[in-house]
């Protein structure tokens, strides 16, 4: 019995033989009376079968160890001075056949049986560590700090640097037809070889992945892949149906998503910085109608410093662009050009294509305003102030 425990065990990968407990014998026992596996072997089976599951052994390579155990015994059954294979009555060896092809049918089914249960009750309380985790990484503070030591049992080692990525959709993602997309995104966001462990969960109506970001091309490639998954679910590959021609996917004001990564730092308490980050980056994106499917706070800096201090914005404003409301036809029309112009480079030409203008009436514009403001937009020096002042009004929808 143990050579063949010992050759099962080689069939299967690997196994430990252990994980056999006393099958051979009952299996013996059982081809020499012709009986069914009893209750009790039966629940061992299944004890078998959890204890494999609980020690990470594949439900393939535990399967195999007992069919291989079965063939082999079989094997070595004329060696049993009592087994019925030693009678040369072929239907007593038929009757010893389907003994042992039901002990080894009986036996595998309780295997199966256990190794499912205790892989549900593991996997039930892994995704509650791994929800509570998550909570408190963006909790921040000291109940950050003490799931250091969990997080690292999921695979997130927060002494290197971590970023969060924010994303939202109008219908929001608690919506039950996104019920796969967290585990989706893990999967794309997990490496090709699956060494990244990124942890992903809905908060708020919001989707939201921490993941490892050790350099800048990191935190490129999440972007890329989550954009990838979601143009996936955009196809009609998952619970959101194809956009309409008409319909721009990465404009969240028609109906779509965008998404918004923070800046990544190494430490349980940066991960809730880097969310707070996130979610500013997409009120940002929102308040300048960005078309990005992805944003980077990085990039974003300015705007940020803008929102920092609402007087000093509204002083700038007030100062610089006051004097546009006066204008004729009001200020919107030279808020739109100044806003055309700077995102041109200050080219005229691809300012008039931009607001479907003649070149001609776009100088005129420009004219008019430094008349009016007392800054000329086309001048190097005066720019940054004009152009500062066209984006906090932009934010704030000043006009």
């Amino acid at each position: 019995m143990d050579r063949v425990a010992a050759g099962a065990a080689q069939d299967a990968g690997g196994v430990a033989p252990e994980l056999l407990g006393d099958f051979l014998a009952i299996a013996v026992d059982a081809v020499a009376s012709g009986r069914r596996l009893r209750r009790a072997e039966l629940r061992a089976c299944e004890r078998h079968g959890a204890s494999a599951a609980l020690a990470g052994v594949p439900l393939r390579a535990l399967l195999d160890l007992y069919l291989s155990a079965c063939w082999r015994l079989w094997e070595e059954l004329d060696l049993v001075p009592d087994s019925a294979v030693h009678s040369a009555d072929p239907a007593r060896v038929r009757a010893a056949g389907l003994s042992m092809l039901r002990a080894g049918d009986d036996a595998v089914a309780a295997l199966a049986e256990g190794f499912q249960l205790a892989r549900n009750d593991l996997s039930r309380h892994q995704e509650s560590m791994r929800r509570e985790v998550f909570d408190l990484l963006l909790a921040g503070g000291p109940p950050a700090d003490d799931a250091t030591g969990r997080a690292r049992d999921l695979g997130l080692d927060l002494v290197s640097p971590h970023g969060v990525l924010v994303a939202r959709h109008e219908r929001g993602f608690e919506d039950p037809s996104w019920t796969s997309l967290p585990r989706r995104v893990e999967t794309a966001l997990g490496g090709r070889l699956g060494d990244a462990h990124p942890l992903v969960a809905v908060k708020d109506g919001l989707l939201v992945c921490i993941f490892a970001a050790p350099d800048r091309a990191s935190i490129g490639l999440v972007g890329e892949r989550f954009t990838a998954v979601m143009h996936d679910v955009e196809r009609g590959a998952g619970p959101e149906p194809a956009p309409s021609p008409s319909t721009s996917p990465g404009a969240p004001g028609r109906g779509r998503w965008q998404a918004a990564v923070g800046r990544a730092r190494a430490g349980a308490a940066a991960v809730r910085v880097s969310y707070e980050q996130a979610l500013g980056a997409l009120d940002v994106a929102r308040r300048l109608g960005l078309r990005s499917h992805v944003v980077d706070s990085a990039d974003l800096l300015v705007y940020e410093m803008l929102l920092r201090d609402p007087d000093a914005t509204h002083e700038l404003i007030t100062s610089v662009l006051g004097p546009l409301r006066l204008a004729r036809g009001g200020a919107q029309p030279m808020l739109e050009t100044l806003d055309a112009y700077f995102a041109s480079g200050g080219v005229t030409t691809a300012t008039a294509a931009r607001l479907h203008l003649s070149v001609r009436a776009v100088t005129y514009r420009l004219q008019r305003i430094g008349d009016v403001l007392g800054l000329d937009p086309t001048d190097p020096s005066q720019r940054f102030t004009l152009h500062a002042a066209v984006l906090a009004a932009r934010l704030v929808d000043w006009s």
